[in-house]
């Protein structure tokens, strides 16, 4: 039976790790591409599935990290910081603000339904939504070989 145990503490590379730990599933909807690697990394060491969500102006996307599930870590998929003009951050390039109601709450039920174990989860998929065009798309993505984070075997 999973527990309701959530941490209202500030994320960082010092206490990932112990944020994580003993964590049956983490939600990580953090604003930074630094915050992301750390829980990721800290995910993967704990062998706790990541359920990770990110918007920007009209677009989220959301995919459950899992390595020890046989789906990819967040550094499989994005090996690279992206460039900073690439990915600005919201309070320069804006975002639509029900977008975060709209990712948020696909995010909720991706959660209910890992840990209920129920339906299609999104290990080994990434949903892509696009507000503007009123679409909704899911690629599948896999462990990259040579992962320094998970080591895509």
């Amino acid at each position: 039976m999973w527990r309701w145990n959530p941490s209202r503490s500030r994320l960082g590379a010092d206490n990932a790790a112990g944020l994580v730990a003993g964590r049956d599933l983490v939600l990580d909807g953090s604003d930074s591409f630094d915050s992301r690697l750390a829980v990721n990394a800290a995910c993967v060491a704990a062998r706790v599935p990541l359920l990770a969500g990110a918007i920007g102006r009209w677009e989220g996307q959301l995919s459950l990290y899992a390595p020890h599930l046989g789906a990819p870590c967040f550094a499989c998929v994005f090996p690279e910081r992206p460039a900073r003009d690439l990915v600005p951050a919201c309070a320069e390039a804006g975002v639509l603000g029900a977008l975060a109601g709209v990712i948020g709450t696909m995010m909720a039920v991706e959660a209910v339904k890992h840990l209920a174990g129920v339906g299609r989860g999104l290990a080994g998929r990434l949903v892509l939504h696009d507000a503007l065009e009123g679409e909704t798309r899911s690629l599948s993505v896999r462990r990259r070989p040579g992962c320094p984070v998970c080591g895509g075997a």
